[in-house]
Protein backbone atom coordinates (compact mmCIF):
# COMPACT_ATOMS: atom_id res chain seq x y z
CA UNK A 1 0.00 0.00 0.00
CA UNK A 2 1.25 3.28 -0.97
CA UNK A 3 1.78 5.53 1.93
CA UNK A 4 2.74 9.09 2.74
CA UNK A 5 3.55 11.19 6.26
CA UNK A 6 2.84 14.38 7.11
CA UNK A 7 4.95 16.25 8.60
CA UNK A 8 5.59 17.17 12.04
CA UNK A 9 5.74 20.37 13.70
CA UNK A 10 8.85 22.11 13.22
CA UNK A 11 9.16 21.24 9.90
CA UNK A 12 6.08 22.37 8.76
CA UNK A 13 6.58 25.38 10.17
CA UNK A 14 9.48 26.08 9.10
CA UNK A 15 8.78 25.43 5.20
CA UNK A 16 5.66 27.88 5.56
CA UNK A 17 7.75 31.47 5.36
CA UNK A 18 10.05 30.32 2.76
CA UNK A 19 7.72 28.12 0.25
CA UNK A 20 3.86 28.27 1.29
CA UNK A 21 3.24 31.78 2.13
CA UNK A 22 5.71 33.57 -0.78
CA UNK A 23 4.41 31.39 -3.64
CA UNK A 24 0.68 31.74 -2.32
CA UNK A 25 1.48 35.77 -1.71
CA UNK A 26 2.68 35.94 -5.17
CA UNK A 27 -0.03 34.24 -7.12
CA UNK A 28 -3.64 34.90 -5.05
CA UNK A 29 -4.10 38.61 -4.05
CA UNK A 30 -6.13 39.84 -1.22
CA UNK A 31 -9.86 38.53 -1.33
CA UNK A 32 -11.34 41.65 -3.11
CA UNK A 33 -9.02 41.15 -6.03
CA UNK A 34 -9.06 37.24 -6.10
CA UNK A 35 -11.74 35.90 -8.73
CA UNK A 36 -14.25 33.87 -6.85
CA UNK A 37 -13.45 29.76 -6.01
CA UNK A 38 -16.03 27.40 -7.64
CA UNK A 39 -18.81 25.97 -5.44
CA UNK A 40 -17.71 22.96 -3.31
CA UNK A 41 -19.46 19.87 -5.39
CA UNK A 42 -21.50 18.39 -1.77
CA UNK A 43 -22.41 20.22 0.97
CA UNK A 44 -19.92 19.65 3.81
CA UNK A 45 -22.63 19.23 6.83
CA UNK A 46 -26.19 19.33 5.60
CA UNK A 47 -28.87 19.73 8.02
CA UNK A 48 -30.21 16.82 6.93
CA UNK A 49 -27.40 14.73 4.47
CA UNK A 50 -27.77 11.58 2.28
CA UNK A 51 -24.93 9.18 2.06
CA UNK A 52 -24.10 8.58 -0.99
CA UNK A 53 -20.86 7.10 -3.11
CA UNK A 54 -19.92 9.55 -5.43
CA UNK A 55 -18.49 8.80 -8.82
CA UNK A 56 -14.92 9.07 -9.58
CA UNK A 57 -16.09 12.55 -11.19
CA UNK A 58 -17.87 14.18 -8.87
CA UNK A 59 -16.16 12.61 -5.75
CA UNK A 60 -15.58 15.83 -3.43
CA UNK A 61 -12.00 16.46 -2.11
CA UNK A 62 -11.25 15.53 1.29
CA UNK A 63 -11.30 17.74 4.22
CA UNK A 64 -7.52 16.71 5.14
CA UNK A 65 -4.75 15.57 3.09
CA UNK A 66 -1.27 16.40 2.46
CA UNK A 67 -1.71 20.01 1.59
CA UNK A 68 -4.14 20.71 3.61
CA UNK A 69 -1.56 22.38 6.17
CA UNK A 70 -0.14 24.73 3.29
CA UNK A 71 -3.62 25.70 2.07
CA UNK A 72 -5.02 27.08 5.65
CA UNK A 73 -1.60 28.95 6.00
CA UNK A 74 -2.76 30.53 2.90
CA UNK A 75 -6.05 30.98 4.05
CA UNK A 76 -4.58 32.40 7.37
CA UNK A 77 -2.62 35.12 5.57
CA UNK A 78 -5.37 36.05 3.64
CA UNK A 79 -7.59 36.84 5.93
CA UNK A 80 -4.96 38.26 8.47
CA UNK A 81 -5.00 40.89 5.25
CA UNK A 82 -8.47 40.97 5.37
CA UNK A 83 -8.34 41.69 9.03
CA UNK A 84 -5.58 44.63 8.62
CA UNK A 85 -7.96 46.70 6.38
CA UNK A 86 -11.08 46.34 8.87
CA UNK A 87 -12.11 43.43 8.13
CA UNK A 88 -15.47 43.26 6.76
CA UNK A 89 -19.28 45.10 7.41
CA UNK A 90 -21.76 43.27 10.02
CA UNK A 91 -25.25 42.24 7.76
CA UNK A 92 -28.07 43.86 10.03
CA UNK A 93 -31.38 41.87 10.88
CA UNK A 94 -33.58 42.69 8.51
CA UNK A 95 -36.66 40.47 6.60
CA UNK A 96 -35.86 41.75 3.13
CA UNK A 97 -32.81 39.09 3.10
CA UNK A 98 -34.45 36.64 1.13
CA UNK A 99 -34.89 36.48 -2.54
CA UNK A 100 -36.73 38.99 -4.23
CA UNK A 101 -36.20 41.71 -1.26
CA UNK A 102 -34.20 44.75 -2.14
CA UNK A 103 -32.64 47.33 -0.20
CA UNK A 104 -29.81 48.96 1.53
CA UNK A 105 -29.26 45.62 3.81
CA UNK A 106 -28.87 43.81 0.74
CA UNK A 107 -26.30 46.23 -0.96
CA UNK A 108 -24.12 45.37 2.62
CA UNK A 109 -25.05 41.82 2.05
CA UNK A 110 -23.31 41.89 -0.98
CA UNK A 111 -20.36 43.95 0.41
CA UNK A 112 -20.33 41.26 3.08
CA UNK A 113 -20.32 38.10 0.65
CA UNK A 114 -17.79 39.76 -1.77
CA UNK A 115 -15.13 40.52 0.78
CA UNK A 116 -15.40 36.29 1.71
CA UNK A 117 -14.83 35.09 -2.33
CA UNK A 118 -18.66 33.68 -1.92
CA UNK A 119 -19.75 36.37 -4.65
CA UNK A 120 -17.76 37.74 -7.68
CA UNK A 121 -16.37 41.19 -7.56
CA UNK A 122 -18.14 42.12 -10.62
CA UNK A 123 -21.34 41.48 -8.47
CA UNK A 124 -20.73 43.57 -5.43
CA UNK A 125 -22.83 46.65 -6.43
CA UNK A 126 -26.61 46.60 -6.10
CA UNK A 127 -29.48 46.16 -3.97
CA UNK A 128 -31.58 43.63 -5.46
CA UNK A 129 -31.49 40.13 -3.77
CA UNK A 130 -31.42 38.06 -7.06
CA UNK A 131 -30.68 34.38 -8.29
CA UNK A 132 -26.75 35.35 -8.29
CA UNK A 133 -26.87 36.25 -4.58
CA UNK A 134 -28.88 33.70 -3.58
CA UNK A 135 -26.47 31.45 -4.83
CA UNK A 136 -23.93 32.84 -3.10
CA UNK A 137 -25.66 32.81 -0.11
CA UNK A 138 -25.92 29.32 -0.75
CA UNK A 139 -22.14 29.43 -1.17
CA UNK A 140 -21.26 30.84 1.98
CA UNK A 141 -24.05 28.26 3.53
CA UNK A 142 -21.75 25.27 2.37
CA UNK A 143 -18.86 26.44 3.95
CA UNK A 144 -19.63 27.03 6.86
CA UNK A 145 -22.20 23.84 7.40
CA UNK A 146 -25.61 25.39 7.42
CA UNK A 147 -28.84 24.59 5.26
CA UNK A 148 -28.14 25.96 2.03
CA UNK A 149 -31.25 27.32 1.43
CA UNK A 150 -30.11 30.98 -0.31
CA UNK A 151 -32.21 33.13 2.34
CA UNK A 152 -30.43 34.57 5.21
CA UNK A 153 -31.83 33.27 8.39
CA UNK A 154 -30.67 33.58 12.46
CA UNK A 155 -28.24 30.98 11.82
CA UNK A 156 -26.90 32.10 8.41
CA UNK A 157 -26.68 36.07 9.86
CA UNK A 158 -24.81 34.73 13.01
CA UNK A 159 -22.04 33.36 10.51
CA UNK A 160 -21.88 36.18 8.67
CA UNK A 161 -21.09 38.56 10.90
CA UNK A 162 -18.38 36.60 13.55
CA UNK A 163 -15.36 39.07 13.14
CA UNK A 164 -12.17 38.35 10.82
CA UNK A 165 -10.48 38.32 14.02
CA UNK A 166 -12.16 35.11 15.07
CA UNK A 167 -11.58 33.44 11.99
CA UNK A 168 -8.21 34.38 12.00
CA UNK A 169 -7.88 32.44 15.60
CA UNK A 170 -9.61 29.51 13.90
CA UNK A 171 -6.99 28.70 10.85
CA UNK A 172 -4.40 29.66 13.03
CA UNK A 173 -5.64 27.05 15.89
CA UNK A 174 -6.33 24.98 13.45
CA UNK A 175 -2.99 25.15 11.57
CA UNK A 176 -1.08 24.76 14.82
CA UNK A 177 -2.98 21.16 15.31
CA UNK A 178 -2.06 19.78 12.30
CA UNK A 179 1.58 20.86 13.02
CA UNK A 180 1.41 18.65 16.42
CA UNK A 181 -0.09 15.80 14.71
CA UNK A 182 1.99 13.06 13.10
CA UNK A 183 -0.44 10.70 10.55
CA UNK A 184 0.80 8.59 7.91
CA UNK A 185 -1.31 8.61 4.97
CA UNK A 186 -2.57 5.87 2.98
CA UNK A 187 -3.83 5.20 -0.51
CA UNK A 188 -7.37 4.69 1.72
CA UNK A 189 -7.49 6.45 4.91
CA UNK A 190 -10.33 7.56 6.97
CA UNK A 191 -10.99 11.27 8.86
CA UNK A 192 -13.37 12.21 11.75
CA UNK A 193 -13.36 15.79 11.68
CA UNK A 194 -14.98 16.55 15.20
CA UNK A 195 -16.12 19.92 14.87
CA UNK A 196 -18.17 19.47 11.77
CA UNK A 197 -19.37 15.69 12.86
CA UNK A 198 -18.72 14.17 9.75
CA UNK A 199 -16.27 11.16 8.58
CA UNK A 200 -15.06 10.55 5.15
CA UNK A 201 -13.78 7.42 3.35
CA UNK A 202 -10.79 8.91 0.98
CA UNK A 203 -9.44 6.76 -1.70
CA UNK A 204 -6.35 8.37 -3.99
CA UNK A 205 -7.69 11.78 -3.06
CA UNK A 206 -10.72 11.84 -3.11
CA UNK A 207 -13.90 11.32 -0.68
CA UNK A 208 -15.79 8.43 -1.78
CA UNK A 209 -17.48 8.19 1.31
CA UNK A 210 -19.50 10.76 3.93
CA UNK A 211 -21.17 10.02 6.91
CA UNK A 212 -22.41 12.47 9.53
CA UNK A 213 -21.75 11.57 12.44
CA UNK A 214 -22.27 11.88 16.67
CA UNK A 215 -19.27 12.96 18.40
CA UNK A 216 -19.11 13.48 21.94
CA UNK A 217 -20.76 16.60 23.90
CA UNK A 218 -18.65 18.99 24.88
CA UNK A 219 -18.65 17.89 29.09
CA UNK A 220 -17.28 14.61 27.35
CA UNK A 221 -15.35 15.50 23.80
CA UNK A 222 -14.27 13.13 22.06
CA UNK A 223 -10.11 13.01 21.85
CA UNK A 224 -7.95 13.94 18.08
CA UNK A 225 -6.32 10.66 18.09
CA UNK A 226 -4.37 8.87 14.96
CA UNK A 227 -4.08 5.15 14.62
CA UNK A 228 -5.34 1.99 11.93
CA UNK A 229 -8.42 0.01 12.23
CA UNK A 230 -7.80 -2.98 12.34
CA UNK A 231 -11.66 -4.32 13.21
CA UNK A 232 -15.10 -4.40 12.37
CA UNK A 233 -17.07 -6.21 15.63
CA UNK A 234 -20.64 -7.29 14.23
CA UNK A 235 -23.45 -7.88 16.65
CA UNK A 236 -20.81 -6.60 19.33
CA UNK A 237 -21.02 -6.36 23.16
CA UNK A 238 -20.51 -3.53 25.27
CA UNK A 239 -18.56 -2.80 28.34
CA UNK A 240 -19.38 -0.09 29.89
CA UNK A 241 -16.50 2.48 30.33
CA UNK A 242 -15.47 3.34 33.84
CA UNK A 243 -16.58 7.23 33.05
CA UNK A 244 -19.98 6.19 31.93
CA UNK A 245 -20.06 3.39 34.97
CA UNK A 246 -19.65 6.17 37.29
CA UNK A 247 -21.40 9.28 35.60
CA UNK A 248 -24.35 7.30 34.11
CA UNK A 249 -24.93 3.76 35.21
CA UNK A 250 -24.49 3.33 38.55
CA UNK A 251 -26.73 5.85 40.01
CA UNK A 252 -29.26 4.48 37.99
CA UNK A 253 -28.76 1.05 39.63
CA UNK A 254 -29.26 3.11 42.90
CA UNK A 255 -32.62 4.41 41.92
CA UNK A 256 -33.75 1.09 39.98
CA UNK A 257 -31.60 -2.15 40.72
CA UNK A 258 -33.53 -3.62 37.99
CA UNK A 259 -32.09 -1.32 35.63
CA UNK A 260 -29.65 -3.68 34.08
CA UNK A 261 -32.29 -6.54 33.43
CA UNK A 262 -33.74 -4.28 31.71
CA UNK A 263 -31.06 -2.99 29.79
CA UNK A 264 -29.69 -6.34 29.10
CA UNK A 265 -26.44 -5.74 30.92
CA UNK A 266 -24.87 -8.15 32.59
CA UNK A 267 -22.54 -7.83 36.01
CA UNK A 268 -19.73 -9.24 36.39
CA UNK A 269 -16.93 -9.84 39.11
CA UNK A 270 -13.19 -9.62 38.65
CA UNK A 271 -13.28 -13.41 37.44
CA UNK A 272 -16.33 -12.85 34.74
CA UNK A 273 -18.61 -14.30 36.86
CA UNK A 274 -21.80 -12.97 36.52
CA UNK A 275 -23.66 -11.11 39.97
CA UNK A 276 -27.05 -10.75 40.90
CA UNK A 277 -27.17 -7.02 40.31
CA UNK A 278 -29.70 -7.04 43.25
CA UNK A 279 -27.15 -8.63 45.72
CA UNK A 280 -24.60 -5.62 45.38
CA UNK A 281 -24.93 -2.23 47.25
CA UNK A 282 -24.62 0.23 44.51
CA UNK A 283 -23.63 2.97 47.00
CA UNK A 284 -20.85 1.46 48.55
CA UNK A 285 -17.17 2.85 47.20
CA UNK A 286 -16.85 -1.28 45.90
CA UNK A 287 -19.55 -0.69 42.95
CA UNK A 288 -17.14 0.63 40.62
CA UNK A 289 -15.11 -2.61 40.97
CA UNK A 290 -17.54 -4.82 39.12
CA UNK A 291 -17.58 -4.36 35.13
CA UNK A 292 -20.64 -4.48 33.28
CA UNK A 293 -21.54 -5.91 29.98
CA UNK A 294 -24.55 -5.14 27.51
CA UNK A 295 -25.23 -7.54 25.49
CA UNK A 296 -25.36 -8.10 21.45
CA UNK A 297 -29.32 -7.06 20.07
CA UNK A 298 -31.17 -4.08 19.03
CA UNK A 299 -30.86 -2.39 22.60
CA UNK A 300 -27.22 -2.61 22.48
CA UNK A 301 -25.85 1.20 22.91
CA UNK A 302 -23.20 0.26 20.00
CA UNK A 303 -25.90 -0.82 17.35
CA UNK A 304 -24.89 -3.64 15.06
CA UNK A 305 -21.43 -2.39 13.85
CA UNK A 306 -18.56 -1.43 16.02
CA UNK A 307 -15.21 -0.40 13.99
CA UNK A 308 -12.18 -0.97 16.01
CA UNK A 309 -9.08 0.95 16.00
CA UNK A 310 -6.76 0.77 19.07
CA UNK A 311 -5.89 4.05 21.07
CA UNK A 312 -5.55 4.78 24.55
CA UNK A 313 -8.94 6.73 24.92
CA UNK A 314 -10.87 3.76 23.81
CA UNK A 315 -12.80 5.05 21.55
CA UNK A 316 -13.73 4.13 18.31
CA UNK A 317 -16.79 4.52 15.60
CA UNK A 318 -19.96 2.85 15.88
CA UNK A 319 -23.96 2.47 15.19
CA UNK A 320 -26.38 3.61 17.66
CA UNK A 321 -29.95 2.84 18.61
CA UNK A 322 -30.45 6.55 19.14
CA UNK A 323 -30.58 8.20 15.51
CA UNK A 324 -32.61 10.38 15.52
CA UNK A 325 -29.62 13.13 16.45
CA UNK A 326 -28.34 12.15 13.28
CA UNK A 327 -30.64 14.29 11.36
CA UNK A 328 -30.15 17.44 13.83
CA UNK A 329 -27.94 20.62 13.43
CA UNK A 330 -26.06 19.70 16.56
CA UNK A 331 -24.80 17.01 16.58
CA UNK A 332 -22.77 16.12 20.10
CA UNK A 333 -24.45 14.00 21.96
CA UNK A 334 -21.85 10.88 22.59
CA UNK A 335 -19.50 10.15 25.59
CA UNK A 336 -16.77 10.51 23.10
CA UNK A 337 -16.93 7.79 20.33
CA UNK A 338 -18.15 8.54 17.24
CA UNK A 339 -21.63 7.54 16.19
CA UNK A 340 -22.00 6.84 12.52
CA UNK A 341 -24.88 6.77 10.29
CA UNK A 342 -25.51 4.14 8.20
CA UNK A 343 -22.59 2.33 9.40
CA UNK A 344 -22.97 -0.86 7.62
CA UNK A 345 -22.02 1.12 4.53
CA UNK A 346 -19.18 2.22 6.28
CA UNK A 347 -18.25 -1.47 7.33
CA UNK A 348 -18.18 -2.78 3.91
CA UNK A 349 -15.53 0.10 2.88
CA UNK A 350 -13.40 -0.96 5.03
CA UNK A 351 -13.88 -4.71 4.68
CA UNK A 352 -13.61 -4.08 0.95
CA UNK A 353 -10.25 -5.83 0.88
CA UNK A 354 -11.29 -8.22 3.26
CA UNK A 355 -12.64 -11.29 1.09
CA UNK A 356 -15.74 -12.58 1.74
CA UNK A 357 -16.99 -9.91 3.33
CA UNK A 358 -19.32 -8.01 1.07
CA UNK A 359 -22.23 -5.67 2.08
CA UNK A 360 -24.83 -8.89 1.67
CA UNK A 361 -22.43 -11.10 4.20
CA UNK A 362 -21.96 -8.51 6.34
CA UNK A 363 -26.22 -8.45 6.50
CA UNK A 364 -26.35 -12.24 6.67
CA UNK A 365 -24.03 -12.02 9.93
CA UNK A 366 -25.67 -9.29 11.47
CA UNK A 367 -29.11 -11.00 10.83
CA UNK A 368 -28.04 -14.17 12.97
CA UNK A 369 -27.51 -12.34 16.05
CA UNK A 370 -24.03 -13.91 17.27
CA UNK A 371 -21.37 -11.75 17.53
CA UNK A 372 -18.23 -11.55 14.61
CA UNK A 373 -15.08 -10.25 14.85
CA UNK A 374 -13.59 -9.71 11.23
CA UNK A 375 -10.37 -8.28 10.74
CA UNK A 376 -9.82 -6.13 8.28
CA UNK A 377 -7.09 -7.58 5.42
CA UNK A 378 -5.33 -4.33 5.58
CA UNK A 379 -4.78 -1.58 8.42
CA UNK A 380 -6.49 1.89 7.43
CA UNK A 381 -5.03 4.54 8.71
CA UNK A 382 -7.91 6.76 10.59
CA UNK A 383 -7.14 9.81 12.73
CA UNK A 384 -9.69 12.33 14.60
CA UNK A 385 -8.89 15.63 13.94
CA UNK A 386 -10.57 19.18 15.44
CA UNK A 387 -10.31 21.67 12.34
CA UNK A 388 -12.51 24.44 13.30
CA UNK A 389 -10.98 26.03 9.97
CA UNK A 390 -9.74 24.65 7.01
CA UNK A 391 -8.98 24.84 3.03
CA UNK A 392 -10.01 22.11 0.31
CA UNK A 393 -8.72 21.84 -3.02
CA UNK A 394 -11.18 24.09 -4.95
CA UNK A 395 -10.13 26.88 -2.76
CA UNK A 396 -13.36 27.03 -0.58
CA UNK A 397 -12.00 28.08 2.72
CA UNK A 398 -14.65 26.62 5.46
CA UNK A 399 -15.57 27.14 8.99
CA UNK A 400 -17.40 24.96 11.86
CA UNK A 401 -17.89 26.48 15.59
CA UNK A 402 -15.36 25.79 18.14
CA UNK A 403 -17.46 23.52 20.26
CA UNK A 404 -15.22 21.87 22.37
CA UNK A 405 -13.28 25.76 23.68
CA UNK A 406 -10.10 24.50 22.09
CA UNK A 407 -9.22 27.58 19.86
CA UNK A 408 -9.53 29.38 22.86
CA UNK A 409 -7.26 27.51 24.83
CA UNK A 410 -4.38 27.89 22.20
CA UNK A 411 -1.65 30.13 24.43
CA UNK A 412 0.40 31.03 20.87
CA UNK A 413 -2.44 32.86 19.19
CA UNK A 414 -1.54 36.07 20.61
CA UNK A 415 1.48 35.69 19.20
CA UNK A 416 0.46 33.94 16.19
CA UNK A 417 -1.66 36.14 14.61
CA UNK A 418 -0.17 39.69 15.13
CA UNK A 419 3.42 38.59 14.05
CA UNK A 420 1.21 37.58 10.56
CA UNK A 421 -0.86 40.54 10.27
CA UNK A 422 1.58 43.49 11.18
CA UNK A 423 3.99 41.29 7.89
CA UNK A 424 1.43 41.63 6.20
CA UNK A 425 0.61 45.63 6.63
CA UNK A 426 4.84 46.48 7.02
CA UNK A 427 5.72 44.87 3.32
CA UNK A 428 2.08 44.71 1.38
CA UNK A 429 1.36 40.80 2.19
CA UNK A 430 4.79 39.48 1.70
CA UNK A 431 6.00 37.97 4.82
CA UNK A 432 9.85 37.94 5.21
CA UNK A 433 11.65 34.57 6.14
CA UNK A 434 13.57 36.39 8.40
CA UNK A 435 10.38 36.87 10.71
CA UNK A 436 10.89 33.96 12.69
CA UNK A 437 8.36 34.59 15.36
CA UNK A 438 5.92 31.63 13.72
CA UNK A 439 8.83 29.47 13.56
CA UNK A 440 9.09 29.38 17.06
CA UNK A 441 5.65 27.10 18.19
CA UNK A 442 6.05 23.69 19.72
CA UNK A 443 4.14 20.40 19.11
CA UNK A 444 0.85 20.99 21.18
CA UNK A 445 -1.29 17.87 22.43
CA UNK A 446 -5.27 18.93 22.50
CA UNK A 447 -6.20 15.08 23.16
CA UNK A 448 -8.71 15.22 25.94
CA UNK A 449 -7.70 13.98 29.43
CA UNK A 450 -10.48 11.40 29.43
Amino acid sequence: MRSRHFMGASMLVRVIPSTIIAATLMTAPAFAQAPAPKAPTAPVAPAAPVQTVPSPANAPDPTFDEGTAQRIAAALLSYSALEVRGGWPTVPASSKLVPGGSGPEVAVLRERLAMSDDLAPEHIRGEAYDSTLAAAVRRFQARHGLEETGTVGPKTLAALNVPVTRRVRQLAASLDRLAALDFQFGQRYVVVNLPAAFVEAVVGNKVVRRHVVQVGRPDRPSPTLTTHITTVNLNPTWTVPLGILKKDVIPKMRKDPGYAARMHMRVLDGAGNDVDPRNVDWNSDRAPNFTIRQDSGNWNALGAVRIDMPNPHSVYMHDTSHKEFFSADYRFQSSGCTRVENPRDLAAWVLEETPGWSRREIDAAIAKGQKVDVRVAHKIPVAWIYLTGWATRDGSIHFRDDIYGHDEKRDLVAELRPSMATAARASGFVLQSADTRATELKPVSYLDSQ
